[in-house]
């Protein structure tokens, strides 16, 4: 089992015959994923790696029954290319680009929940979402890690690929990167619950990082709603206060935002907070195996 992306996911990509979604695209249909086809109004009616490339999101879910839309337009058309896919009620849109102004962010996900929240957005500047074994969406290597039980959310993109090749003896039901900008479509909440009722998710690491209240919100979901084991780690414990560091989520406000502070909310709902990325696989390959 997965979430929200299968082997039957037929993905499209907008901004395919730009630079780097001709790459992904590439990496995409190497790995397995069923990519249908492209959109891209200037080139509608051309083949582009071998597919086809369509005017509207709307005509190439019409054409091919697409229900991912993978997004690697410029910063300045983002918003409009998430809108274009929300108008065309595509279940699924996986927003990679980043440098997307937070006012855009917050418009496509004020959009998508006036539309009735029938497209679930991931990002945006996030990995994408990667079910190993059976599809790949968005630029998570697919050639480290093996199919299995673990679920795994993170902020982080590197950090998602750090645990899922430190992991992989045991292997991911799914692996989602959420992104690290301070507004994004699907938060740790979304993929926590996703993977607990995921009957082929045995347990999940989740990878926050300093900034926000996202962890701490996440901590008290697992309290109430979360019964399978969950370790953490929390990236920025030497950040300096005041400073963002990589994301721009990621700053330290006060006393609000602090890896310690997210790290003791996650601890006292019983989640094993690792001290390093490397101590956080050790965690949880002790979970999988006492399983």
């Amino acid at each position: 089992m997965a979430i929200w992306l299968t082997e039957n996911s037929k993905i499209i990509v907008q901004g395919m015959t730009g630079g780097e979604g001709t790459k992904h695209t590439r990496r995409m249909l190497a790995a397995g994923a069923k990519v249908v086809g492209g959109v891209n109004a200037r080139k509608a009616g051309t083949v582009h790696e071998g597919l086809p490339v369509f005017g509207t999101v709307k005509e190439a879910i019409e054409k091919t029954g697409a229900d991912v839309s993978v997004v690697f337009v410029p910063p300045k058309f983002t918003k409009d290319a998430v809108k274009e896919a929300i108008d065309a009620e595509i279940p699924l849109c996986v927003v990679i680009t980043e440098g997307v102004p937070v006012h855009d962010s917050t418009e496509f996900w004020a959009y998508a929940v006036a539309k009735g929240n029938k497209t679930r957005i991931i990002g945006p500047n996030c990995p994408g979402i990667a079910s190993p074994g059976a599809s790949n969406a968005g630029i998570i290597p697919a050639d480290i890690t093996t199919a299995g039980r673990i679920g795994l959310v993170s902020k982080s993109g590197t950090l998602t690929y750090q645990l899922m090749y430190e992991l992989r003896d045991f292997g991911f039901s799914t692996a989602v990167g959420i992104g690290g900008d301070p507004v994004i479509g699907t938060t740790h909440i979304d993929a926590l619950q996703a993977f607990q009722e995921d009957p082929g998710t045995d347990a999940i690491v989740m990878i926050g990082e300093i900034g926000g209240d996202a962890e701490e919100r996440a901590a008290a979901y697992i309290e109430q709603h979360v019964t399978k084991p969950v370790v953490a780690y929390v990236a920025g414990f030497t950040a300096p206060e005041g400073k963002t560091m990589g994301h721009a989520g990621a700053i330290v406000s006060g006393s609000a935002g602090t890896a310690q502070a997210k790290k003791e909310a996650l601890e006292k709902v019983g989640v094993r907070v690792g001290k390093t990325p490397s101590e956080t696989a050790r965690l949880m390959r002790e979970i999988m195996q006492a399983r």
